[in-house]
């Protein structure tokens, strides 16, 4: 069940960050994340409600809190570290999140691979960083650059650390993710916020038409980020903490493949030969 879930976790976010992408071209980033996780927040608002789920109210909810606050800031990070370096460099060390929930599976619970399944893991997030497609060569990276990139990889990790300790049942986990998203609304929001009073455009050439024409998409975005945080709860909370976080980080092997199947953008030799660790790592994991 775990690696089921923690694959189905890789695959949403994967899509997600693909969609995401794809809006951003039109749209500025923020709007978007912050526009999509109001769309997110307002479904499971109704799921709440139609649920009950506010019975399940109580202390495990500050890990929801903490999740919102660290999802927006790692994302903001990431695209300043995104806009002053080569994204080549700053994707692959973005990964490094998965680095955060395997050392609370170690530490925390516990948790003693096997010898294949640290094989396994290391071989699948050496996939993922060639699927990122590293820039091997070029400029030096500032050190500015590589500390926002490295601060996006421990927000980013904190979330799925954050989220697989805010519930303990299926309804209070509808309240979680709900509580995570409010959350995101406020910090991105005011993060907008502070961008346009800045001089930043809010909105894209096209204004509110453009907005609305990218409805679907942001919906999409948003409702698969949320399905994300949920398999990997689920995925943590039923088996070891260690193969959920490395299995779900397979995602930037998903939005390379789906950037090469809509978008028919070309795989380069280093991502199509870290698509394949991934699988082989994959396989190791889930056989360990």
């Amino acid at each position: 069940m775990t690696a089921v879930f923690a694959l189905a976790t890789s695959i949403l976010y994967g899509l997600a960050d693909f969609g995401g992408g794809v809006l951003s071209r039109r749209t500025p980033a923020l709007t978007v994340v912050v526009l999509s996780q109001v769309a997110a927040a307002v479904v499971l608002g109704a799921v709440v409600v139609a649920t009950g789920a506010w019975s399940e109210a109580g202390p495990l909810l500050w890990y929801a809190v903490a999740a919102g606050v660290a999802g927006p800031v790692a994302m903001i990070c990431f695209y300043s570290a995104l806009a002053r370096g080569p994204m080549g460099v700053v994707s692959p060390l973005a990964s490094l999140a998965v680095l955060v929930p395997f050392g609370v599976g170690l530490v925390a619970y516990g948790e003693r691979p096997g010898p294949v399944q640290y094989a396994g893991g290391a071989v699948a997030l050496a996939g993922v960083v060639l699927a990122s497609g590293p820039q091997l060569r070029g400029a030096p990276v500032e050190r500015r650059t590589l500390a926002l990139t490295l601060g996006a990889a421990a927000g980013f990790g904190a979330v799925f650390a954050f989220i697989a300790e805010a519930s303990t049942t299926v309804t209070g986990l509808f309240l979680a993710l709900f509580v995570q998203r409010a959350v995101n609304v406020a910090v991105g929001g005011a993060a907008l916020y502070a961008a346009v009073r800045r001089g930043s455009a809010a909105l894209p050439e096209g204004g509110w038409d453009t907005i609305r024409a990218a409805g679907p998409g942001l919906v999409f975005v948003g409702l698969a980020d949320v399905a994300a945080n949920g398999t990997y709860a689920i995925a943590a909370q039923h088996g070891p903490v260690t193969l959920a976080a490395v299995l779900s980080s397979l995602y930037p092997v998903i939005t390379a493949l789906a950037a090469r199947g809509v978008l028919r953008e070309k795989l380069r030799a280093v991502q199509a030969a870290g698509a394949g660790l991934a699988l082989a790592g994959t396989v190791l994991l889930a056989s360990g």
